[in-house]
């Protein structure tokens, strides 16, 4: 998604196990696991080869982490205690500074960390994990490269933590899941873009 790898480069054992300082067999065990996740794919006398994605493969994602974030949203405001409120209040200031001096380290982290502490008010293991699967598509340390990401998501959270404070469930659920598709769109515009940059 990042773009360091394009779809159908071929992706070797060896050449992993080399740059990670491993021998090929656990390379080889890896790259296994990563095409069952559909991020590769394995062809007759070619190997690996990175699997396609399309900016629509992007938004399908993003929207399916938006059902589930927000859901996850909706029961975090059902049973938010002012401890709670307080500490996504925290994050979402120290995320606001963080934007502001341009931090986008801290903004990404802080950003992790107020979605993680909304995610675990939900209480609902079985969500988190479905949503943790769908996460592992987008490499950490990446969305404040996608432009219109850092102010988009300072936005978004001031929207679903004024629904969350107030304990409006369905209001935390549509700023979710609005913030989720927001994100995925921002992100497959940019990857479409990227896309198509060889060919003009």
């Amino acid at each position: 998604m990042a773009g360091e790898l394009l779809p159908g480069a071929s992706v070797r054992p060896e050449a992993i196990g080399e740059a990670l300082d491993i021998s090929a067999t656990p390379a080889r065990e890896a790259l296994q696991v990563l095409r069952v996740e559909g991020f590769l794919e394995l062809l007759p006398r070619r190997g690996f080869i990175v699997a396609p994605l399309t900016g629509d493969d992007i938004r399908d994602l993003f929207r399916a982490n938006a059902l589930i974030a927000g859901e996850l949203a909706a029961r975090a405001a059902d049973v938010a205690t002012p401890d709670d409120v307080a500490e996504l209040e925290a994050l979402h200031h120290e995320l606001l500074a963080a934007a502001s001096r341009r931090d986008f380290e801290a903004l990404e982290e802080k950003n992790f960390r107020f979605h993680r502490q909304i995610n675990h008010m939900a209480e609902s293991r079985k969500l988190g994990w479905v949503l943790g699967v769908i996460e592992r598509y987008v490499p950490s340390l990446f969305y404040a490269s996608i432009e219109g990401w850092p102010a988009a998501t300072a936005d978004d959270h001031s929207t679903i933590l004024e629904s969350i404070r107030a304990q409006d469930a369905e209001g935390a659920r549509v700023a979710m899941a609005s913030h989720m598709a927001h994100a995925g769109e921002l992100l497959a515009a940019q990857f479409d873009k990227r896309s198509a940059a060889p060919l003009a």
